[in-house]
C-alpha cells in the first residue's frame, strides 16, 4: 500500500479528471445554492471557500478527495433550524474539536463508540428536514416545481446521477435569462456578514454533524482511500484537516465544510484518480464566485425540488444498514424536535438494544 502522497505527486489533468470532478458537486452545488439562497450567506464567498481548498487537499494529498458543507449543519440551516450565526459558531466549535481529536488521536475510540445505526440516523434526519424544507419550496409555484421534476427525470434518463446536475443547469438557464453579470471578486474581510452565535441550537447541530463527520468523513472516507486508491491515508490525518479547514474558512465568509466519502466515491465513478480533479473543480468554482450574482433568480421552486432530491440521495444512502429501525426512530425525532435530540435518542435505543441481544 502506499502511502499518503504530499504537495505536488499524483496530480495530473485528463479527461476523467475533468469528468470525475463534476462527481463532487452533484450534492455540493444544490445545497450550496440553497445556502446562498435562504440565509445570509454569500454565494461568491461560499464558491471562494470550496474552491481553495479543493486545490489545497488535492495537491496535499495527491487524491481526488472530497470537499463538501457540513451536511448537518448545513441542511439545519436550509431548514431554519440554525441562523447563520449558529451554523458559524458550530462550524468554528466543530474546527477545535477536530482538530483537537486528531492531534490526540482519538477518532478511532470515538467511532467505536457511536453505532453505525445512529450514524446513518444522523444523515437520515437531515434528509428529512432537507425534504420538508424542499416540499415548502415546490409548493410555493407547483408549475415550476413540475417543470423541475420533468427536468430531473431527463437528465435521470441520461446519466442516473444527472438528474440534479441538470435541474440546477435549468435554473441556472432562468436565472439568466435577464442577462450574466459582470464578474466581480469578492470582499474579503472577517465574518463579512455576521458574527458567529452560541446557543442550545447550534451545540444540538453540532453533536448531530460530529457523528456524521466521525464516521462518514473520517472513517469511511480513510477506508475509501485504501479500497480505492490503495492508499493510507488515517481517519485522524482527514480529521485534522477538516479542523483546520474550518477555522480557517469560516471566519472569511466559507460554509463549515468537511470531507465525505460520497464524494470521494462519486469523483472516482466519474473517472477521477489524483488530485488534478480538485484542481479543475477549483477552476470551475472560482468562475463561479466570479459571477455568484446570477444565482439571485434562481426559481426557488425547482430549488425545493433539488433539495427534495438531495434529501433522496442521503435518505439512500442512510437506510443502507441493518439498524433502519433506529434511524427512521431518530428521523421522526429530530421532525418533531432537533438533531440534537435525535442522535442522543439513538445512542440510548441502540444502548438497550445491545442489552436485550446480550440477554437473548
Amino acid at each position: 500500500m502506499a502511502t499518503t502522497t504530499r504537495w505536488g505527486r499524483n496530480v495530473s489533468v485528463s479527461v476523467g479528471e475533468v469528468t470525475g470532478a463534476l462527481g463532487d458537486s452533484i450534492t455540493v452545488l444544490p445545497i450550496v445554492v440553497a445556502l446562498a439562497a435562504l440565509t445570509e450567506a454569500s454565494l461568491a464567498h461560499l464558491f471562494v471557500g470550496f474552491a481553495v481548498f479543493q486545490a489545497v487537499w488535492g495537491i496535499y494529498y495527491g487524491l481526488p478527495l472530497s470537499v463538501e458543507p457540513m451536511k448537518a449543519l448545513a441542511g439545519l440551516a436550509i431548514a431554519g433550524a440554525l441562523t447563520y450565526g449558529e451554523l458559524m459558531a458550530a462550524g468554528l466549535a466543530a474546527g477545535v474539536i477536530l482538530l483537537a481529536a486528531a492531534r490526540t488521536d482519538t477518532i478511532d475510540r470515538i467511532a467505536d463508540h457511536v453505532a453505525h445505526s445512529v450514524i446513518k440516523g444522523v444523515q437520515l434526519s437531515v434528509a428529512a428536514l432537507l425534504a420538508l424544507a424542499g416540499v415548502d419550496l415546490a409548493a410555493g409555484a407547483p408549475r415550476v416545481a413540475v417543470l423541475g421534476v420533468a427536468v430531473a427525470v431527463a437528465g435521470t434518463l441520461l446519466h442516473r446521477k444527472a438528474g440534479a446536475i441538470a435541474v440546477l443547469g435549468a435554473g441556472t438557464a432562468v436565472a439568466a435569462w435577464g442577462g450574466v453579470p459582470a464578474p466581480t471578486l469578492p470582499a474579503v474581510g472577517l465574518f463579512p456578514f455576521g458574527v458567529p452565535t452560541v446557543s442550545v441550537a447550534a451545540a444540538e447541530g453540532l453533536v448531530g454533524q460530529l457523528a456524521m463527520t466521525v464516521g462518514n468523513a473520517a472513517v469511511a472516507t480513510s477506508l475509501l482511500c485504501s479500497e480505492l486508491f490503495d492508499r493510507d491515508v488515517s481517519p485522524d490525518d482527514l480529521a485534522g484537516s477538516m479542523g483546520a479547514m474550518n477555522l480557517l474558512a469560516v471566519p472569511f465568509g466559507a460554509a463549515p465544510m468537511c470531507h465525505g466519502s460520497g464524494g470521494l466515491a462519486g469523483k472516482h465513478a466519474f473517472g477521477a484518480r489524483t488530485g488534478g480533479a480538485n484542481l479543475v473543480l477549483a477552476v470551475l468554482y472560482l468562475v463561479a464566485a466570479l459571477v455568484a450574482p446570477l444565482w439571485t433568480g434562481f426559481p426557488l421552486a425547482m430549488l425545493g425540488v433539488l433539495l427534495l432530491a438531495v434529501a433522496a440521495h442521503l435518505a439512500r444512502v442512510a437506510l443502507d444498514t441493518d439498524g433502519r429501525g433506529v434511524a427512521v426512530g431518530m428521523a421522526a425525532v429530530a421532525v418533531v424536535s432537533n438533531v440534537g435530540v435525535a442522535f442522543v435518542a439513538g445512542v440510548a435505543a441502540e444502548r438497550l438494544l445491545a442489552r436485550v441481544r446480550a440477554e437473548f
